[in-house]
């Protein structure tokens, strides 16, 4: 009997729900075998980063190995003190009362008296406390299952086997150089997956792309690479050899083996709801097929990719295509033909721009379609160009919005266009076979640059832009991308 009633424990999850946990365990001791660990030493995973997906992700670990206490420790990190406002306090109030499972479940742990006098008004909840409790503040409707929550990031890094960076592009530089700094005494080297989409240019030496992988990279190596010792005269050779290890290891940082990418199209609130979707983790194989393995779930089937930098740029890319279609959708009251025609052109410059950065973009055309696909119906870039359109939102307002998070498309069109601006990646113009600048050939970007980014222009341009009758045919960009030599590797920073 102590039998059967240890089973049915180990098959519901966090929510409550019954789950099917065959093979679950296997799959763990996998991953644990390959990272060494032995009996008694969990395998620690934190996810940095609370926005939507982080907290989803995480969300999703728990539910599915957070039954497995003495093999597994999944936590999530935010900062502190970012508090709930009043408006929001009153939806989740009414969010909570419409969930059944979740009344209960906050009435067992004794938690739902807090967001009854956060409605009155009584009281203010952070979103670091809501977030124990099962809620992000960036997706209120979508209850998530209670989470370990840490709010110092050295407590929650400094020995953590696998790291999710759940950040905004514009926040993973500065935090994991922050976190680099109590990595400087680890022996081992951690493994980091990366869900950020976004992306930075830089000019020098050669014009090209800075991925979040790459930030990560650089920010543990640049940390890591002041670190010295101060060896004596008396210290024995086996003592040399050991700190000229650590040395080595520590200069040397995290290796971008260890650093993988994660994405795929899908909104993070529907996986949760255990709609069907699919992603996509790139990076070295010793790593992604492993981990591919350990990830995939009945209703989230992972495959692997090696092409880790091309992804990740990709998943940047359709972000700044979103926003320019939410706009025309709001502009043209959901006009269907409108829409379309949007997607034919800003399709058609993707294509073009995937030529640039890929030696063989037809494998990526599927993946970025698809992703564009769900973005535009569904995702917050697309929903904030229907804002800014609307004029509900202002760019005054920012980048980071109350409820959706960071607008990481924002950023994106002010990398694309400067780097696709340089004279130096010149090609040839259909009209007059003269060189231009790669941006010439892209009018949706170059009036999103001057609607977000210089702010010259109003919303309303993107339809004049759409509605030029001087605007080529979409087709005749992709046969100029199709039958030209474009790749450029230095883009992304490669020989």
């Amino acid at each position: 009997m102590v039998g059967s009633i240890d089973t049915l424990h180990r098959s519901l999850n966090s929510n409550g729900s019954f789950y099917n946990c065959n093979g679950l365990e296997e799959k763990l001791d996998e991953l644990r075998h390959l990272l060494c660990k032995s009996d008694g030493d969990p395998l620690r995973i934190v996810s940095v980063g609370a926005g939507a997906w982080g907290s989803v992700f995480a969300a999703l670990l728990q539910d599915s190995y957070g039954q497995f206490r003495d093999k597994v420790q999944i936590r999530i990190w935010r900062r502190p003190g970012r508090a709930v406002d009043r408006a929001t306090a009153e939806h989740l109030f009414e969010v909570i009362n419409s969930r059944e499972d979740v009344l209960r479940r906050l009435i067992r742990r004794c938690a739902y008296l807090k967001y009854v006098e956060a409605r009155l008004g009584d009281r203010t909840l952070f979103a670091d406390e809501i977030l124990k409790d099962g809620f992000c503040l960036n997706m209120i409707d979508t209850p998530l299952c209670p989470l370990k929550v840490v709010t110092n990031l050295q407590e929650a890094v400094w020995d953590a086997d696998i790291v999710v960076n759940g950040l905004p592009s514009t926040e993973t530089r500065d935090v994991f150089q922050e976190i680099s700094n109590y990595w400087k005494e680890r022996i081992t080297v951690p493994i980091i997956i990366s869900l950020s989409k976004g992306i930075e240019a830089a000019l020098q030496p050669l014009p090209h792309i800075i991925t979040p992988t790459q930030m990560i990279n650089r920010a543990n190596r640049t940390t890591n690479s002041r670190v010295g010792f101060s060896v004596s005269s008396q210290v024995n050779l086996l003592s040399v050899l050991f700190l000229s290890f650590m040395l080595m290891f520590l200069a040397a940082g995290v290796p971008i083996e260890n650093i993988l990418y994660l994405g795929g199209p899908n909104i993070a609130s529907e996986i949760y709801n255990k709609e069907y979707a699919n992603a996509r983790i790139c990076g070295a194989e010793q790593w992604r097929k492993p981990l591919a393995k350990f990830l995939r779930q009945p209703h989230f089937i992972v495959w692997d990719n090696s092409d880790l930098v091309t992804h990740e740029v990709m998943g940047g890319l359709k972000n700044v295509y979103a926003i320019g279609a939410g706009m025309v959708a709001a502009l043209t009251k959901e006009s269907a033909t409108s829409k379309s025609v949007y997607f034919a052109h800003c399709t058609s410059e993707m294509i073009f721009i995937t030529h640039l950065l890929a030696e063989e973009p037809e494998k990526l055309a599927g993946p970025l379609l698809a992703d564009t696909y769900v973005t535009l119906l569904k995702g917050r870039n697309a929903w904030y160009g229907q804002m800014l359109a609307k004029g509900e939102l202002s760019r005054d307002m920012g980048d980071s919005i109350s409820g959706k998070g960071m607008i990481q498309g924002v950023s994106a069109v002010g990398a694309f266009y400067e780097l696709l601006s340089q004279s130096s990646l010149s090609v040839l113009h259909p009209d007059g076979n003269k060189p231009v600048a790669p941006v010439e050939l892209c009018p949706l970007l170059k009036t999103l640059y001057k609607i977000l980014i210089t702010r010259e222009k109003t919303a309303e341009a993107i339809l004049q832009a759409l509605r030029d009758e001087t605007l080529n045919d979409p087709r005749e960009r992709i046969e100029i991308a199709q039958t030209h030599a474009f790749y450029k590797p230095s883009l992304l920073g490669q020989p």
